[in-house]
This record gives C-alpha cells, sequence and structure tokens, in this order.
C-alpha cells in the first residue's frame, strides 16, 4: 500500500463581494415592494425585514464572494445574471477549477501531464454531461481519467477519499481533487431565513504518492473516514424529471431549503461523534489535534463541534473561521480553511479536515505535516 499526501492547494476567489448590508438593503426593498402587491391584492401578511445584524447573529457570516453581485442586489432579479456559454467554450465551472487547479498545482511543483486522476466534487454541476471533470482534465493537459462526483457539501472530503484510496491501491500516482461552488446560483435570495448564507469559490488540492512527492509543504494523510444518513432537512428539487413530471422550475423548492434548527441539533452531534471516533481508532487524542479546519456555515456549528472534540472552547488558531468573509461555499469552505491557515504548522503536527452537509453526509480526513 502506497502512503497518499496533500502537497499543493489552489483557490479561486471571484471579484465581487457583497457585504451584510448590501445584502440587506436590496432584500428589504424587494420586501416593501411585495408588501404593497400583497396589500392591494388584499394579502394581509406582511414579509419581515432582514438586518445586518440579524445574519451576524445567526451565523457569523459578514460578506460573500459571488460570480455576479450586480444581478443579486437588482430587486427585481435577485439572483446572479451569467452569461450561457457556447458548447465551444470552457463551461464556467471549468474555467474556475482552471485557476484553483494551476496553483495547486505550482504549489506542489507538478505539471498537470503528470496528473492521472481528476475529480471534481461539488455541490451542484451546471450540466450533467460530458462530466466537468473531463471537461477540465482536457484544458489542463491532464491524464489519466476523471469523472464527477456529487455528496452536496462534503463532496471536497468523500473526493479526498477516493483519491487517496486510489492513490494507496496503485490505480493513481498523483490526483487533482478540484470543487467549483457556485452557491449563488441555487440560493434563494428572497428568503429571510438564507438569503445571506451562500457565497462562490473553487478550490483544489493535489495529492500524490509520498515517495514521488517532491515539495516541501507535504501532509501525509493518516486516515479518511464518511459517514451518511439520510434526512430532508436540507434540500433541492431541482432535477431533470422536472420537464416531465410538469414541475414548476421556478419553484421555492427547485432552490436551497432547509430546516436550520433541525439541521443544527441532528448535524453537531454526528460530526463530533465522527471526529473523536476517527482520532481515537488512530490512537490519537483530542490533545495531539492542533487544527481543526471543518465545514464553514456557520460560527455556531463550528464553535460547538470543536468545543466537543477538543473538550474545550477552541481559540481562533485551533478552529479558523473563514465565512465571515466567503460565507457558506458548500464543499470548498473546509478546504478555503485549509489553504489560508495551515502554512503556520511544524513537522508532526496534526489536524483535522471536515465538511459536512445535506444527505446528511460528513467526511474526516486526518493529516499530519511531514
Amino acid at each position: 500500500m502506497k502512503q497518499a499526501v496533500i502537497t499543493g492547494t489552489g483557490l479561486f476567489t471571484p471579484q465581487d463581494s457583497i457585504d451584510n448590508d448590501a445584502l440587506v438593503a436590496s432584500f428589504n426593498t424587494w420586501v416593501d415592494a411585495e408588501n404593497a402587491r400583497r396589500e392591494a391584492a388584499g394579502n394581509a401578511e406582511r414579509l419581515v425585514y432582514s438586518s445586518s445584524e440579524f445574519i451576524v447573529k445567526a451565523s457569523g457570516i459578514h460578506s460573500r464572494h459571488v460570480l455576479d453581485a450586480e444581478g443579486i442586489l437588482d430587486p427585481e432579479r435577485m439572483r446572479p445574471r451569467l452569461r450561457e456559454r457556447s458548447n465551444d467554450e470552457p463551461s464556467i465551472q471549468c474555467e474556475m477549477g482552471v485557476t484553483a487547479a494551476r496553483e495547486a498545482l505550482e504549489r506542489a511543483s507538478v505539471s498537470a501531464e503528470d496528473i492521472d486522476l481528476v475529480i471534481v466534487g461539488c455541490s451542484n454541476l451546471e450540466r450533467p454531461y460530458p462530466a466537468l471533470a473531463v471537461e477540465l482534465q482536457a484544458e489542463l493537459g491532464a491524464g489519466g481519467h476523471a469523472f464527477d462526483m456529487n455528496v452536496a457539501c462534503s463532496s471536497a472530503t468523500f473526493a479526498i477519499e477516493t483519491a487517496a484510496n486510489a492513490i494507496r491501491a496503485g490505480s493513481a500516482s498523483r490526483a487533482l481533487v478540484v470543487n467549483p461552488e457556485i452557491c449563488s446560483a441555487h440560493l434563494n435570495f428572497r428568503d429571510r431565513d438564507s438569503h445571506f448564507i451562500f457565497g462562490d469559490a473553487c478550490t483544489a488540492l493535489v495529492l500524490e504518492r509520498d515517495d514521488l512527492a517532491t515539495s516541501d509543504d507535504r501532509f501525509e494523510i493518516l486516515g479518511t473516514r464518511l459517514v451518511t444518513r439520510f434526512s430532508n432537512a436540507i434540500r433541492n428539487n431541482a432535477g431533470f424529471l422536472n420537464r416531465v413530471t410538469d414541475a414548476d422550475p421556478l419553484a421555492v423548492d427547485k432552490l436551497f431549503v432547509q430546516e436550520g434548527r433541525r439541521v443544527f441539533k441532528e448535524v453537531c452531534p454526528m460530526v463530533a461523534a465522527l471526529i473523536r471516533d476517527h482520532l481515537h481508532d488512530l490512537g490519537l487524542e483530542s490533545e495531539d489535534v492542533t487544527r481543526l479546519w471543518l465545514h464553514q456555515a456557520n460560527r455556531h456549528m463550528n464553535d460547538l463541534v470543536a468545543r466537543r472534540v477538543l473538550g474545550r472552547d477552541p481559540d481562533e488558531h485551533e478552529a479558523p473561521i473563514i465565512l465571515d468573509r466567503y460565507a457558506n461555499t458548500s464543499s470548498a469552505g473546509s478546504i478555503i480553511a485549509f489553504h489560508l491557515h495551515r502554512d503556520d504548522l511544524g513537522a508532526g503536527d496534526s489536524g483535522v479536515i471536515c465538511s459536512f452537509g445535506a444527505g446528511y453526509s460528513a467526511g474526516s480526513v486526518i493529516v499530519r505535516r511531514v
């Protein structure tokens, strides 16, 4: 069995950014117009305003990067405006992936031609086929084979395990995992409880056989563990059967829908138990954990999971938060945290990359700095 190591990470961040005040102003303008329409129609039910204070208290989010801010902030539209591309142009997610992948390859001192496995894992793919991963493979000039996978917010950790297992088994020598998340496209910006949750980003990781790696920035993968449990608490009903069931493609349930309090109550204990059991089975204690790179969905969830794993309140270095400025970027969140907050770890320091989300699904990747 070969040992798999992570040798490079990359990040694509859109240029546009929306802070809470701007998002709230757009939402409240729409609320005024909607309430006026309801009053004219004799509907007594009134929508209530959002506020920056409400958003920060509920989530810890202050701003988010998006591919298109103008369309989102237009009260008449309230969704990004992205140009449809021809079949001869690189897709949007491929373009995002190329930027993140090239940074990861450069950090790993690896050429794209040396990659023999490409996995694109994300919550929403812009088309069912041909696979985005195969398009990205061609755009980069990578070898081997490629495929897409979707386990919602856990797509990155599930893809890491898949790539690591391929390296351990000898079916791949170097793998590229890419997570292009356009979360703003499936968010209902007219829902007060969730209009602030998501942002857009793309991450990439290079995994290699340890004996082939040349980068000094090397994290040994000590173990991976995955868990799933079915739940409707987070759901999106958009799909190819919508047209044959005559479902309304613009209906609310074709976007992100969640029962936030239920998710918090059910997911946090599941994730904390996953990490604790995984550490125990690898002969590690909470004291051995230098850093927790957790899924960046909600500040309160991260704090609770970290507290249950460490047995105490974490400091800002032990469980770094990036959702304050990136918001929830689905599968990319924990990888952004790893990308931005790993350079200060010394040889022998261990950490946990963990994601969790719809499904329910959760993945734990325990690494050690070489």
